[in-house]
């Protein structure tokens, strides 16, 4: 192999490692920008809190992150293997900030997911719980009343 083939090599491996960076980098800008704004998970037009978490559970997914971090990972271990990052630590520190930031926005959307179905049940038994209403009593007395009437007119 001729010196010069061996120079056009070395530029051109120069070449791939600086795209498979920037790669990378557009990788993890687009993902970072793919996450709720934090205002989208603050701000509310509910008029319940069932409209709130169905906002909040709305406003809570990653959308595209999780792919373009997934893209972001895939060229980033390419060019680790190959030995083509020079200075990869803040590559690899900004990855494991995103993927814990994914994995945070991930969690609390279960959690209000959770809630969201858990709400309308717990209204439904506080609005079934504690004593009779008079007027509910008086209602189910008479129709209890009725029915009797109606099974001596039966027999």
């Amino acid at each position: 192999m001729s010196q010069a083939t061996l120079g056009d090599d070395e530029e051109l491996f120069g070449e791939a490692a600086n795209e498979m960076r920037e790669d990378v980098e557009s990788s993890l800008a687009d993902a970072w920008a793919a996450l709720p704004d934090a205002d989208d998970i603050w701000d509310t037009d509910a008029d319940n809190v069932l409209g709130v978490l169905n906002g909040l559970n709305s406003a809570l997914e990653a959308g595209d992150a999780e792919e373009n971090l997934r893209d972001a990972k895939k060229w980033f271990t390419m060019g680790q293997r190959a030995d083509a990052f020079d200075d990869a630590d803040d590559l690899e520190e900004e990855i494991a900030d995103l993927e814990e930031a994914i994995t945070d926005i991930s969690e609390a959307g279960e959690q209000v997911g959770e809630l969201t179905s858990t709400i309308p049940a717990l209204r439904g038994t506080l609005q079934d719980a504690g004593p009779e209403d008079d007027s509910e009593a008086a209602d189910d007395d008479a129709d209890e009343a009725d029915a009797a009437d109606e099974d001596e007119d039966e027999e």
